[in-house]
């Protein structure tokens, strides 16, 4: 499995040969799944996952997205306070509130 920091110190040229690289494996790894039953088959759902990172990564290349720099340290959410819950009653209980 790839890890986003790895990827982007890739250049372009290199991400795209890694894509055809695992493009080739899984269809490999699929046409194999038609046959017989695979030792790992979670391995198609990493290729998958690795091929949208992949191309993530390319397209912010492409884009000229600096993802480092947009990543700077942002408020998150705060908890339970910020949330706000609604509740849905039901009939019978605003059948007890009207008697």
């Amino acid at each position: 499995m790839l890890s986003s920091k790895d990827i982007r110190e890739l250049n372009e040229a290199e991400i795209n040969t890694r894509i055809a690289d695992l493009e080739e494996e899984r269809f490999r790894l699929k046409f194999r799944a038609g046959t017989e039953t695979l030792e790992d088959p979670l391995r198609l759902r990493v290729i998958r996952k690795d091929v949208a990172r992949l191309r993530t990564v390319l397209k912010e290349k492409i884009i000229g997205i600096d993802f480092a720099k947009d990543v700077e340290k942002k408020p998150k959410a705060g908890g339970a306070k910020t949330r706000r819950v609604r509740r849905i009653k039901s009939g019978a209980t605003r059948a007890r509130k009207r008697a």
